[in-house]
């Protein structure tokens, strides 16, 4: 057996309502819940992104769902799928919102990524799915 996919990719922030405004409003993310100052979740194609106020995690109270506790600590990582062409204007979109490029290169096996942080360090990086040899 094998999963099909990923469901859902968690990152954790300090500041839900700057992360909500980052993944909503500049990278253009569709919210489809909000829980106040706690998290937001995002449809990302097939997926969803979920993003945790690292801080309220551990202020969580017993009891309600039977989630199990998570979480991280440093920065995450995330890698949204792109083509070349849209690599090239998510840099300069980025750029022009005042978000600095941490890293742009050609991998070994030809494919393309962009890497920029999110307001709470998290890496993000632009790729195409020649990466991972998923074209």
């Amino acid at each position: 057996m094998q999963p099909s996919g990923i469901l859902e990719t968690a990152l954790y922030v300090t500041d839900v309502e700057a992360a909500a405004q980052f993944y909503g409003g500049l990278l253009g993310l569709e919210v489809i819940l909000r829980a106040g100052d706690e998290s937001v979740f995002f449809r990302c194609g097939s997926g969803v992104l979920i993003l945790f106020n690292a801080n309220k995690l551990k202020d969580r109270p017993k009891g309600g769902l039977p989630i199990p506790s998570h979480g991280a600590t440093g920065p995450g990582h995330v890698c949204f799928s792109a083509t070349r062409d849209e690599i090239a204007s998510w840099k300069s979109h980025l750029e022009v919102h005042g978000v600095a490029i941490e890293s742009e290169f050609d991998w070994p096996n030809g494919a393309h990524s962009l890497y920029f942080r999110d307001p709470s360090g998290n890496s993000i990086e632009f790729a195409e799915p020649k990466l991972w040899n998923l074209q």
